[in-house]
């Protein structure tokens, strides 16, 4: 009896010394987690593109698909003449592979019977323009409309902006915007009376691109501008220090 109560004295000893050790290391934990400053850093530039890229498309429709590929080939020279005197280099010319399509009319006669009517085939050739003499492209996005003048069937786009040393803007950004957090940190610290100490997490935010004096809206998943010309990059970093 004697053996038995001194077992049950040690095991019941040995479970209040292991609900110490849990209780103590779950307030430790408690303490230690609710002893940090968790703080977003933020940094932006403003920058301009340094890459254009801009594109139109030209079209001629005939029953005769020779007579149309022979009319498109002299709309071609025609565009490619335009730009080159309008400054652009012919390097920086690139033409699509012709497009061909046989285009049908739909009808129904008077006994309700539906058939179709060949009307022709229609040619569709794209042109694009990629360069860094931004100015000289703006122009000739501008100025294009002279080409349907002379009877060109011509639709034009927007010029896209982009900026080739991005990686190194962004780069530069996530190191502004950690020393930012850690100053925000710091300052929080020091006015509540206490020191910051080591960094112990830290999340990169969304890289987002904007055009310059636009309303557009940040987005989850980042905004990549291309239609300014002049942008704006923002990032955030998000960290966690110990106090």
């Amino acid at each position: 009896m004697k053996s038995t109560g001194v077992i049950i004295s040690v095991i019941a000893a040995i479970g209040i010394v292991a609900a110490a050790l849990v209780l103590g290391n779950a307030f430790k934990y408690k303490y230690k987690a609710s002893n940090t400053i968790n703080v977003t850093g933020n940094a932006k530039k403003d920058f301009e593109a340094d890459l254009v890229n801009w594109s139109a498309s030209f079209s001629q429709k005939s029953m005769n698909l020779s007579a149309a590929s022979d009319q498109l080939k002299q709309d071609r020279e025609l565009v490619k003449n335009f730009l080159i005197n309008k400054g652009i280099k012919n390097s920086e010319i690139v033409f699509s592979a012709v497009s061909i399509t046989k285009d049908f009319s739909y009808n129904t006669d008077e006994r309700g019977n539906s058939y179709n009517t060949f009307t022709g085939y229609s040619l569709i050739q794209s042109v694009s323009v990629e360069s860094k003499e931004l100015d000289k492209v703006d122009n000739v996005s501008r100025e294009i409309s002279e080409l349907i003048s002379q009877g060109l069937e011509l639709s034009s786009n927007s010029p896209n902006y982009y900026y080739s040393k991005l990686e190194d803007l962004k780069l530069a950004l996530i190191a502004e915007a950690s020393k930012n957090a850690r100053a925000r940190a710091e300052n929080i610290a020091k006015e509540a009376g206490s020191s910051l100490g080591a960094l112990l997490k830290a999340d990169l935010g969304i890289f987002q691109i904007t055009g310059q004096n636009d309303n557009e809206d940040y987005s989850y998943g980042g905004v990549f501008n291309t239609t300014s010309r002049h942008k704006t990059a923002n990032i955030t970093v998000k960290t966690s220090f110990g106090l």
